[in-house]
Parts: C-alpha cells; structure tokens; sequence
C-alpha cells in the first residue's frame, strides 16, 4: 500500500466525525439507486460506430455521487491499481465542484476519459466499494462518474494551460503508443525530461486506436489525450519499429539515457486447425486493427477485409465482443460468438455482453472450431464446429469443456475471427538477445522499479503481464517512471 494512500486513510478517518454533519445521512444515501449509464437505441447503434454508452447528465452524477457514504476507511481505493483518490473526486461531483473532481483524478491518473470507458472497474475499485462488501447492493457507478469529469473537463472552456515543467537533463524514449507507453511518457514529462514515443503504426494510439472500436472508445477522447501530452513537449515519431528500423544503440548515440518499453501484446494465437489459412480467417487483432485504424469500414478507403452474411468469432473475451459487434457493423447479417464454454464462463465484462446481445449478436456456446473449409476460390465458406460439454474443474476452478462424441456439424460461415489470445510482440525481444524474458516471452522487470536486466531499460503493461487491462497498465507505467527518474538522478 503507498504513502500516499496511508496518509489519505488517516486523513479520511481522524474527519469522519466532522462528515456526520453532511446533508444527507448515510441511511438516506443507501436508498439511492444506482443510475443507469444513457445508451444508444440497440436497432440504430448496430449501424454505426457512434459511441454507444452516451455518458450521465450533470444532474444524474451528483445524485449518484450521494450514494457514496464517505466511507472512514475507503476500500474503493484498495481496489484500483493506480489508487485514485475516489472519495474525493466522487466528494467533489456531490459539491458540484467538477473542476475539483477532475484535479483529484488527475493526481494518479492520466487518463480518466479513457479508463473511465474501458476499465473493468466491476472487478477493482467497485469490487471493494462499501456498498458490494457490506450491503450486497450496486456498487456506487465510480467509472460512470470518472468519465463524467474527464468529459465534462475536455468539453469545458475552464480547463486550464497544461504548465511545462522545468527541464532536466537526460532524454527517455518510450517504444509504443498505447496506454503505458502514453502513461509514461506524461508521468517522464511531467518530471522536466524530453521525452520521445515511438510508435510503429501511422497513428498515435497503439491498442487503443486498432484494437477497441470507436462504439467503445471514440478516438476523439485518445486524440485529446495525446494533445495534452504535446503541450508537455512530448515528441512522437510514428512509423518507427524500435529494434528493426532503429535501435536502442542507435537511439543511445543520439542522446537517450533511459527507455520505456511498453510494446504491449499484438502476436496472436491461432488453433491450428485444418483450413484455418484459408482467405477470409483472420485474427482478431488484424481484423480490428483494419476497420479501426485503417478504416476498412468506410467505402472512401480501399482498406481490405472481407464482409459478408455470416462472420463468426471464436472466443469470449472483451476482444471477441469488440471482434463480433464490429462484424454486425459492417454488414454480416448473422455475426456470432463462438465459445468452447458456457455463456456464464465468458471472461468478458458483463456490459460488453449485454450490448452484444441487445444488438442481435448470436451466441454459439460450449461450441469448438475443428476445420475450416474452402470454396474454388480459397476463401473460407464453412466452419466445423464440435458440441462440447463441462467436466471437471480445472485448475481455475472452472468446469473444463470437453467435446461431446459424433457431434460435429458445419456452420457457412463467409469469414471468421479467431479471438483467443494475444503473445507479446516479438521485434523487440528479439533484437536484444541479452533481455531476460520468461517462457512466455514476457519481458522480466524488477517488481518495484519495473527496471529489466539491461541498466536503464524499463518495461511495463503487456510486454511483462501478457493480456492485461488498461488501468493495470498505466499503474505499471506510472511506477517505471519513478524507476527511471531515480535512474537518471544516479547516472
């Protein structure tokens, strides 16, 4: 547990006392209900790529902002792995005191407009709220609220001059775009170093550009994000594979003293099954990454991906349900989820499927791809699936699939996404042989400064977790920069 939150428990507590005196007494705060998010009619949303969750009304988060009872030992913060100061920020909203709210969330968090569409904060810092623990009734909607005061800061003429900090000596680059490389790149900056992000693709952005569609994650919200980064001096070079077209030797040479690799996991898995490099089966991150960074979905480009009536996509994971919804938008009549377990197993968040469902995503559950099969032409027409059934608990405690026998039969499918799971990108890896990585081929980083093997070369996120989410990404992020500022202090 840090300093920080310590003192802030210890604060909280010696003026609980003081907070009896606040308008609403807890009681009266309990018998709230929790506000539903505003969304997108599912007929008309299933058409475009609008943002589907429209965000709450200023009046909708200050009453939600009334359920939270303040509590003297708030557990909220427990649950969220860069430690926002929820209380506060949720306080703020309450008083109507926004500008407030969004500076709170700002002190660990550099991106509360994104984290605040994206992060699983069912299973972090709502887990842990007063209300799931004690009282067995919905969490007070803390992302809701977060992404309320990171819009209403950006939509605001309030928001005040990003002030540059003074310079310190010593250049940081940072290899990737994505939310710990973005991460660190403000938290480096902010501390008065020059700092550059190199970035393989054409865009700015890296997994939250190509891999989360813009129903999800507009890229408004990314792009004002990275403006904010400008204004802090950040440079960005795009188009630059870092370990192929440039080298750390080479980068050395030209004045960087420490590094931040924040490459994320973009290698994906296939089954290996027959019929699987038939045209028309891609991976999840290639089909994502050609609709939404390379606009695939718009007629105005020649960006190729198949389209037809019938795309399935194997898995069950958040990635999936982006993967399928994404199908049901450029046209596929009947998009499906494929999964080898039960609808209750899916690993992806319970909203994500319940918009899946209300937009007409068919769900093909304890199913298992076995082949694919070909027309003349080479491109995929049918996918045989097996029947599965559950077994016995596996080492997750999950009831392990098994298949049923003579169940197999054909789907017509016209393309297919294979959604089940990311590996670390390679380039990097590989151009340092000297890295120490694990089985896996994550990189190794010391647990406390996320610092490898190789002086003054740092890592974070996918690159050293695998698949993880956004926010446990930018916590790693905001700790290799400690690291690597108290590297370039002793060097």
């Amino acid at each position: 547990m840090s300093k920080d939150y310590e003192y802030y428990k210890r604060e909280r507590q010696q003026e609980w006392r003081a907070n009896l005196r606040k308008q609403l007494k807890t009681k009266e705060r309990t018998k709230i209900e929790r506000i539903s998010m505003p969304e997108a009619e599912p007929t008309v949303r299933n058409q475009n790529f609008e943002e589907v969750n429209k965000g709450l009304t200023e009046e909708q988060a200050i009453i939600e902002a009334q359920r939270c009872i303040d509590c003297p030992d708030p557990t909220c913060i427990e649950g969220c792995p860069v430690e926002i100061n929820i209380p506060k920020f949720v306080k703020n909203i309450e008083r109507k005191d926004f500008k407030s709210a969004a500076e709170a969330l700002k002190e660990t968090n550099s991106f509360p407009a994104v984290c605040g569409r994206v992060c699983p904060q069912e299973e972090q810092c709502e887990q842990t709220c007063f209300y799931s623990q004690k009282l067995n009734k919905d969490p007070v909607a803390i992302g809701h609220l977060e992404r309320f005061v990171a819009d209403w800061e950006r939509n605001s003429a309030t928001t005040e001059h990003t002030e540059i900090p003074k310079s310190n000596s010593g250049r940081v680059g940072i290899i990737g775009s994505g939310p710990a490389g973005l991460t660190a790149a403000g938290e480096i900056a902010k501390k008065g170093y020059k700092v550059t992000v190199f970035e393989t693709w054409h865009d700015i952005g890296g997994v939250l550009k190509y891999g989360i569609p813009p129903f999800r994650l507009p890229n408004q919200v990314i792009d004002s994000e990275i403006e904010n980064l400008k204004k802090l001096n950040v440079r960005f070079e795009t188009d630059t594979i870092v370990g192929k077209t440039v080298t750390i030797e080479d980068l050395k040479k030209e004045g960087y003293k420490a590094f931040f690799v924040g490459s994320g996991a973009g290698l994906p898995k296939f089954m290996n099954i027959p019929g699987e490099n038939s045209v028309g089966v891609y991976s999840a991150n290639e089909f994502l990454t050609r609709v939404n960074l390379m606009n695939a979905k718009s007629p105005d480009y020649d960006t190729p991906v198949l389209k037809g009536s019938n795309i399935a996509v194997i898995g069950g994971g958040d990635t999936a349900m982006d993967a399928v919804r994404t199908a049901k938008r450029i046209g596929a009549e009947r998009a499906m989820i494929v999964y080898r377990r039960s609808f209750e197993q899916m690993p992806a968040r319970d909203e994500e499927v319940k918009h899946a469902e209300e937009e007409g995503i068919e769900f093909l559950n304890l199913r298992n791809p076995v082949s694919y099969e070909a027309d003349e032409n080479g491109r995929v027409s049918k996918m045989y699936v097996k029947k599965m059934e559950l077994g016995e608990e596996d080492s997750s405690g999950r009831r392990r699939p098994k298949p049923i026998p003579d169940s197999e039969y054909a789907i017509p499918v016209d393309a297919a996404v294979v959604s089940i799971g990311l590996s670390p990108n390679p380039i990097f890896i590989q151009s340092m042989p000297e890295l120490d990585v694990s089985e896996r081929q994550t990189i190794k980083a010391n647990q406390d400064t996320l610092e490898t093997n190789i002086p003054g070369i740092f890592a974070g996120g996918d690159i050293v977790r695998g698949g993880a989410t956004v926010i446990l990404a930018m916590g790693d992020a905001r700790k290799a920069a400690s690291g690597i500022e108290q590297y370039l202090e002793n060097t």
